[in-house]
Order: structure tokens, then sequence, then C-alpha cells
């Protein structure tokens, strides 16, 4: 399996040195500073489950030099989603899939408005990693899971084929019958571990310990149940105990990358995620206070530290 990892930050960058470390044929999409250190030295993967580095030939700066590809991971921000599927429809034309790896739950519907139904592959992943310093992603903790399935059946073989390779890479990993309700169930602690984080500046084991930040990050993730209720998904509102128990067991320095992205000073995924419950509500008829105030509190910070 031939596969291109389009955005090498910490998501991208972590599942592709992985599968890469273990024979698979990957390619790695970078750019900037981050693409000028892997052509120098690889990508290097800092991890407690062991490092990593790919070959420094193993990274192009575009799709354009992309050759024959089986699969793409797009792992880029959400607000490059609309570009990437323009730029990968010549790909997709030739017989490659894609498969998501980003954050939110509005990404593959972005995806089928410049790509075939059958060409995408749902996916979510669970994983706190961020770029370092350029050529170097810092993975926090041991979670590295993957889930994934086809949103049609010819394409299962492709889905099991990638399986094998996760495994192989040491990757856990599974393929979905119902991948959408997946990637709604990741929203949900997406959403808490990115509000809360982003919010109180701190890590989760900050916000889990104290009473009232603990109760604001259940109430963000029992919100978005809530949408996802209200949307047809097929979520137990006792899910969100479930996520709140999860968080529980999660190391107390693991951090989202929206709060990253905060800290550095970065564009933030706000709209896509407590900006995109507290919107989803909204068209619903249903409250999402938590979430629309998290939105309100940050949304200077949208594009970036503002100035002044």
């Amino acid at each position: 399996m031939r596969i291109a990892v389009l955005g090498a930050g910490g998501v991208g960058g972590y599942f592709g040195a992985r599968l890469a470390a273990a024979g698979a044929d990957v390619t790695l999409v970078a750019r900037g500073r981050h693409l000028e250190a892997i052509r120098r030295e690889g990508l290097l993967v800092r991890s407690a489950l062991g490092d990593v580095r790919t070959a420094p030939d193993r990274v192009v700066g575009s799709v354009d030099e992309l050759g024959p590809t089986d699969l793409v991971l797009v792992a880029v921000k959400l607000w490059d989603t609309e570009e990437v599927a323009k730029q990968l429809a010549p790909l997709v034309a030739r017989g490659t899939a894609v498969l998501s790896l980003q954050n939110g739950v509005q990404k593959d519907t972005v995806l089928r408005r410049h790509l075939p139904e059958r060409d995408i592959v749902g996916g979510a992943c669970f994983i706190a990693a961020h770029i370092e310093e350029p050529g170097v992603v810092a993975h926090t903790g041991t979670l590295q899971k993957m889930a994934f399935g086809p949103y049609q059946a010819d394409r299962r073989p492709l889905a099991e084929e990638l399986l094998v390779a996760c495994r192989a890479a040491g990757i856990e990993a599974e393929i979905s019958d119902d991948i959408a309700r997946v990637i709604w169930q990741k929203f949900v602690f997406l959403i808490g571990l990115s509000a809360t984080t982003a919010a109180v500046r701190r890590p989760i084991g900050v916000i889990r310990e104290d009473p009232r930040t603990r109760a604001l990050l259940r109430d963000v993730m029992a919100e978005t149940v809530a949408v996802a209720r209200a949307s047809g998904v097929a979520l137990d509102e006792a899910f969100v105990d479930d996520r709140l128990a999860f968080v529980d067991t999660l190391p107390a320095a693991m951090t989202a990358s929206m709060h990253h992205d905060l800290e550095n000073g970065n564009r933030l995924e706000l709209p896509w995620l407590s900006g995109g419950v507290a919107d989803m509500a909204a068209e619903l008829g249903i409250a999402a206070p938590r979430n629309q105030t998290i939105a309100d509190v940050l949304a200077p910070y949208t594009l970036g530290t503002p100035r002044g």
C-alpha cells in the first residue's frame, strides 16, 4: 500500500512515521520550515512508545509532487479542507482513496463536495501530539489509536490492508461498520478536551481535579451529545459519563492541539469545535450555552493572538 500523509504535524507526522518505521511505503506532505527540516534529517517522533525517524527523501512540498498513491491520510487543519479536497481530485480520479484524520464532524461533508463518496473512507484518531519544533513531533502519553471504515462496501479491502499496516506498526486500530457514529463519539471527547484546556490554559489534569472546571468539562460534552442525538446519531445520554470516566484515565499533562495553537499564537479550529457545536445547536433549536461561551471567550484568538 502506497500511503501519502497530507499534513505532517502532530497527528499526520506521528502516524505516518510509525507506519514508515514498520516498512510501509509512506510519503509525507509538509510545508515551510517543517518541510525544510524533514528534508535535511527526516521527521523525528519523540514518544514514550519509542522514538522513530523517517528518511529525509520521503517528504514532498505539495500534492502535485506525489507519485501513484493508494491512500491519502488527510491531517491538515480544518480550514484547509476545502482547498485540499480540490487538490486531491486529480489523484482520486486515478483511483486514490482519501481518509481524513482531522478533528470535527463536518470534514467528510466538505470532502464530498469535491470527491466521490466511494473514494472517501471515514476515520477518527485518538492521540495527543504536536510539532515541538520544525522536523520534530512530540507524542504525549501512550494513547495512539485509529478507527476507520469505508462508506461504501467496495472499499473494505483497502481498509483491511490499512488495518494490517497499522497493527504491524504497533498502532492500535480497528475497522468500524458505523464510522459516522465513531466520529461523533470522538468529537464529544475532543470538544471536552479542546474547550476546557484552551479556555483554562492548562492541561487536562488541572481541569478534572477542580470541581468547577470538571463540571464545565462535563457540560460541554453533554451539550455535544445532545447535538449528536438531535442530528439522528445513536448516542446514549449516558455517553457523557463514559467519556468523563475516560478522561480520568488520561495523563495529567495531556492537552488539545487547540490549546497548543492558542499558546503559540496560531490560528484556532474554534469555528469547527465549540463554535461548531454552538452553531449546530442553534440550527437544531437546542441550547449549548457552555460551548457558546467558550466560542465567545476565545473568539478574538480565532485567527491568532490579537494585536494590541
